[in-house]
């Protein structure tokens, strides 16, 4: 059963405090939503989806059952989070995302508008039984518009990769990557600064900005 909830009066365009659409699924749990979430009116958030505190969801959003996100995150217009995906919390998906089952994304993430993600590493339309693959993007992880992820590769904590990149492989806490394939930089800061062009990891992972700041 697909339900919508009227506009209230004076209502603006802005994720609202209630949800747009609710999906009813026969045998999933409850969905929990915690009630600061903001949900657009023309966004779905099925039964069994969880969505925490402080979370905007914005237009044609969908978040399937079994999906978890967290608190005071930001889905932007038109992304879809998929049944047993997972979001930490106070992560950025810009718009037109997919992040399908097998993706695991933890806190202070960043998704550039269109970048991809992929589940199975040998596709076919005719394959009934095939394999999840596992994508894990670590804390801190930034990822440029269009980038395209392939499964079966891990993000290390506050990486950086170039938009347009297409990642095969596994990338290096801090490290700098772009190109397709994508190929090392650098290494950059936890604000994201290019703080070497080397091939091995400076002695400090720390930009002088922010050196300054400690």
């Amino acid at each position: 059963m697909l339900v919508r909830q009227p506009r209230s009066q004076g209502a603006t365009d802005s994720p609202t405090p209630f949800l747009g659409h609710t999906r009813t699924r026969p045998g999933y749990a409850a969905t929990v939503i915690h009630p600061t979430v903001r949900v657009h009116q023309t966004a779905i958030v099925e039964t069994g989806a969880s969505v925490g505190a402080g979370t905007g969801v914005w237009h044609h959003a969908h978040v399937r059952s079994g999906a978890v996100v967290g608190e005071h995150c930001v889905l932007g217009k038109n992304v879809y989070i998929d049944t047993q995906a997972r979001i930490g919390d106070r992560c950025k998906i810009q718009n037109n995302v997919s992040v399908y089952h097998g993706v695991v994304i933890d806190d202070d993430v960043f998704v550039g508008p269109s970048a991809t993600f992929t589940n199975d590493l040998v596709p076919r339309a005719f394959n009934v039984e095939w394999t999840i693959t596992t994508t894990r993007v670590l804390t801190g992880a930034s990822i440029g518009a269009n980038a395209t992820i392939v499964c079966g590769t891990t993000l290390g904590r506050f990486s950086m990769v170039a938009a347009g990149a297409t990642v095969t492989r596994d990338v290096a806490d801090h490290q700098l990557v772009a190109g397709t394939p994508a190929r090392h930089l650098g290494w950059v800061c936890q604000c994201g600064s290019v703080v070497s062009r080397e091939s091995n990891p400076p002695e400090s992972l720390v930009c002088e900005l922010c050196a300054g700041k400690l």
